[in-house]
């Protein structure tokens, strides 16, 4: 990508917003996201599961005054009582995207059947892709990891930078300058 990926990491934790424990996940996905998408961190923050704060937080850093193409959040998508993270994004979101989720939890499905615990959701606030993953280090760096190869070119999509109709003589054309991609299928 031409543009480095503008990600944000959001950590979901009632015991480390308090401060009553550290925060593991966040730092680990964050560098995770740096490794394989060479993105930019812009922000990082710890909440508790607070379906209004994590709603409103999701849609403040999707304005599209911030440029953030990515935010990834980690924590509160088990079945506990009070994992409600999909539950926020859900009320906020304008586009779910529930293929992503879908192969993060195939691709992890060799490793443990327990991946499919997990309620992780993915959808879009205006040109922002969001991504919500288990709250464990493990479970977080390894669904992401698992979609990891596609996310440049979801992040691209969603900027315009890719022109994708599908014709077998789409060509580059106006100021845009947008990629084109071919499909060989």
């Amino acid at each position: 990508m031409s543009t480095p990926t503008r990600a944000v990491i959001l950590t979901v934790s009632d015991r480390c917003s308090r401060g009553e424990t550290t925060d593991t996940s966040g730092p680990t996905l964050a560098a995770l996201t740096v490794k394989h998408l060479q993105a930019e961190i812009a922000h990082s923050e710890c909440l508790p599961d607070d379906l209004a704060a994590l709603a409103e937080f999701f849609t403040r850093w999707s304005e599209p005054a911030k440029k953030i193409d990515l935010i990834l959040s980690t924590g509160g998508t088990g079945l506990a009582p009070r994992d409600i993270t999909p539950e926020a994004l859900r009320r906020v979101m304008h586009r779910e995207h529930a293929g992503l989720m879908d192969l993060s939890r195939l691709r992890c499905l060799q490793k443990t059947p327990r991946t499919f615990l997990s309620r992780g959701i993915a959808g879009t606030i205006n040109q922002t892709l969001i991504i919500t993953l288990p709250g464990s280090p493990r479970g977080c760096s390894e669904m992401f990891e698992a979609i990891a190869d596609i996310l440049p070119h979801a992040v691209e999509t969603l900027r315009g930078d890719v022109k994708d109709d599908g014709r077998p003589t789409a060509a580059a054309s106006g100021a845009d300058n947008a990629k084109v991609i071919h499909h060989k299928d």
